[in-house]
């Protein structure tokens, strides 16, 4: 764990994890003196056979050489893959004859690396303990410029506490007027760094000369090109050649593939860690500052690997326009967002009336809170501070700061823990709930996260058995929506399927849809994820499972999407540990007790919670397995009953039980108003 590493995930949609930057940098996108010789060549995709070996691999470079092509092996990707290029195009049919080649690609489009056919898995960005890309929302936020160093220290505390992960202020501004306000300079930066060194929060911010690339090096995290450079050729070869991640703006009049042929300069010079940003374009409505082009979003992501975020600021010009098209860019699917805020925005250098008061970025993020989890994303609001208690441990450190989870990679709870912890957090799956408490227990794990609750088909028991058994406590909890499709294997009709495999809880959940085809056989997995593994091992077009489908299973068709009975479909998982703790406000507890076998005496527990104006958000019974018609209640509590100030209530609630138990106190996900 003391080497540093680097992630990408592959074509199969799992991480590959290389130990250290050299064994990143022997793949294809740091091949740069390959890479800068594309234009004017086709390019090939040659996937090679299972089980070649490298005598037959340096066999096949060889007659691939000796007519002239180019030839790379592209490193982090699940098959045996080589690039070529070539000056003489040929069908992919003749590549396929040759010995070892078990599929030619052709990568027809003018913009080659930034291309889904090249790299078929989204990429994912890392700056610093943040990642673009991934299963957590990205929101970057702050001035527009940066005006001095106590209105943009004022500024990022205010972004950094509702949720914010980077800051953003421009040192350099272009403007249309020569008479504008145009940044600060490196003055500008140097607040940036006392910024980023007080809050944690990376830096981004805009460069608008090759002049400015040593500044860039020395100040900042991500290197903004604006909208008016982003056909500034000299300038993207400079970025990429800086190997700093750039976010790249659309232009003002600029099409998708022209955006992309710009994303291509930079990749180009051996630089892939791009994100593009769409920040409207120039159209003849007046109502706007721009047009927002939402339609991009789910363009690009089909177009390309590269992550892609949304600026509604720029685009609209229009403080209370900022907010709806920030929630439909989630929705439309953005990777996060890029948001002006200012706490006097009145008195604002620069694009004032677009800027957003703290308190109205504060109600934004509570919005993106409850749009995240359709979309299948989360916005968590102690990422920052979940990134430093899951570094490296000092030697001597009983627990190593790993993650475990039951099932499968692409299974709901491997999916559980990405979006609560981020895909950097090492993760170790085990065969069944009780292992996973059994780790924890015994330190061999941080952390383990468990489903304990639906809000179709109700509360996971065996779960709920166990954080009695166990001594754990809850740390944490994350909610997913369970979004269940049928998947079949390739080619495969729903009229062909007679056995479908899955969890029995997911049957549960899709029940009026099963209801539909009495004929099935419906068989029980474990898991959802093991499950359409199963069926895609088979490749029996008969047979089908019911999940999700996400990337580490790809390859499979979708053939019914969304079966479950009700779209509101959520699953609520909990973090257990033995002796850790996550930061951030605890405003949520759970508790298990039992009380006597007497009238009233489960109502004067309730009477407690009540005289102390405490919301119950959850009441269950369980029976005691040695003690028949004898039961456990388990309670979820709208407050943190470890504060000192509520001592006396737990005192009160012990006295009043026969057994009691204190799960935990922890962040219910939501950040509280002040």
């Amino acid at each position: 764990m003391n080497k540093p590493r680097v992630e990408r995930k592959h074509s199969s949609g799992a991480c590959q994890t290389f130990k250290n930057p050299e064994e990143f940098s022997s793949g294809f996108f740091f091949a740069v003196n390959f890479l800068r010789k594309l234009t004017g060549g086709f390019v090939m995709i040659l996937v090679l056979a299972q089980g070649t070996s490298r005598q037959d691999l340096e066999r096949l470079k060889e007659i691939l050489r000796s007519e002239g092509h180019m030839v790379k092996e592209i490193g982090g990707v699940e098959d045996q893959v080589l690039g070529i290029v070539g000056k003489n195009y040929k069908e992919a049919s003749y590549y396929e004859s040759l010995p070892g080649v078990q599929k030619a690609v052709p990568i027809s489009k003018p913009y080659k690396l930034v291309s889904r056919e090249l790299h078929p898995a989204p990429s994912v960005i890392k700056v610093g303990d943040v990642a673009i890309g991934g299963d957590r929302l990205v929101v970057i936020a702050g001035p527009c410029g940066v005006e001095g160093k106590k209105t943009t220290m004022d500024i990022a505390r205010e972004v950094r506490r509702h949720g914010a992960v980077l800051f953003r202020g421009g040192a350099f501004k272009p403007r249309t007027s020569p008479y504008a306000f145009q940044g600060m300079g490196e003055e500008g930066l140097k607040i940036l760094r006392e910024v980023r060194e007080e809050t944690g929060l990376g830096i981004v911010t805009e460069m608008t000369s090759p002049g400015q690339a040593d500044l860039m090096m020395k100040y900042v995290d991500v290197v903004q090109i604006g909208a008016r450079n982003m056909q500034n050729f000299e300038l993207l070869k400079s970025v990429g050649r800086i190997g700093k991640p750039v976010l790249l703006k659309r232009g003002l009049s600029a099409t998708i593939e022209e955006w992309l042929m710009s994303a291509e300069y930079i990749l180009s010079e051996g630089n892939d860690q791009v994100i593009l940003c769409e920040r409207g374009i120039r159209t003849f409505e007046r109502y706007t500052r721009n047009t927002l082009d939402l339609t991009a979003v789910p363009v690009i992501k089909k177009l390309t690997h590269l992550p892609i975020i949304v600026d509604p600021s720029h685009a609209t010009g229009r403080r209370e326009k900022v907010s709806p098209m920030a929630r439909a860019a989630i929705a439309a699917g953005a990777d996060g967002l890029i948001i002006e805020v200012h706490t006097d925005p009145d008195k604002a250098l620069s694009d004032g009336p677009q800027s957003l008061y703290p308190q109205q970025f504060e109600q934004l993020m509570r919005d993106l809170y409850v749009i995240a989890p359709v979309v299948g994303k989360q916005l968590d609001y102690a990422y920052l501070d979940k990134a430093e208690i899951m570094k490296p441990r000092p030697e001597g450190h009983r627990a190593p700061a790993t993650v475990v989870y039951s099932g499968v990679p692409g299974s709901f709870s491997h999916k559980a823990c990405l979006q609560f912890f981020g895909g950097e957090v090492p993760l170790n799956n085990c065969a069944s709930f009780k292992e996973v408490f059994e780790m924890v227990e015994s330190e061999q794990a941080a952390f383990g996260v468990v489903p304990v609750e639906n809000s179709l088909t109700g509360s996971i028991h065996e779960n709920y058995d166990l954080l009695l058994d166990y001594d754990l406590k809850i740390a944490g909890e994350v909610t997913l929506r369970i979004k269940h499709n049928l998947m079949g294997v390739a080619n495969a009709r729903t009229e062909e399927v007679k056995r479908v495999y899955s969890h029995p809880q997911a049957f549960q959940q899709c029940r009026e849809y099963l209801e539909k085809n009495p004929g099935w056989d419906l068989v029980a997995y474990k898991d959802t994820a093991s499950a359409i593994q199963r069926v895609k091992e088979s490749a029996d077009p008969g047979e089908a499972a019911i999940g999700e489908g996400s990337e580490p299973l790809a390859g499979m068709a979708v053939l019914k999407e969304g079966i479950e009975t009700n779209p509101r479909n959520f699953t609520r998982f909990v973090v257990i540990t033995r002796n850790e703790s996550i930061p951030g406000p605890r405003n949520k507890s759970s508790i298990i007790y039992s009380v006597s076998d007497k009238p009233g005496a489960l109502f004067e527990t309730l009477g407690i919670f009540a005289a102390n104006n405490i919301n119950i958000v959850k009441l269950e019974s369980r029976p005691i397995h040695s003690r028949p018609w004898v039961y456990m209640f388990y309670v979820d509590l709208e407050m943190d009953m470890a504060e000192e100030g509520n001592k006396a209530i737990m005192d009160e609630l012990i006295e009043k039980t026969e057994f009691f138990k204190f799960l935990g106190s922890y962040n219910k996900g939501l950040q509280e108003k002040p």
